[in-house]
């Protein structure tokens, strides 16, 4: 029972600090990719906007203040 408790908190503290980590400045060209970023295709970037307000019967709201009702 105690190597099993033992094991189950290795586990969690593994699982709690694998997240931390620091990002050197010369490391940071490897975030800036351009797979990293959620627009980078145009078209669909459009069609999910699209596709968007046809299911919420609403527009706008995703670039500027506001929502889809019209009132800014």
């Amino acid at each position: 029972m105690k190597r099993i408790a033992m094991i189950l908190s290795a586990t969690i503290i593994l699982a709690v600090t694998s997240g931390c980590v620091n990002v050197k400045p010369w490391q940071r060209e490897h975030l800036a990719d351009y797979t990293m970023q959620p627009d980078r295709d145009p078209l669909r970037t459009s069609q999910a906007e699209h596709i968007w307000f046809s299911r919420e019967e609403a527009s706008g709201g995703s670039g500027v203040g506001g929502g889809g009702c019209g009132c800014n």
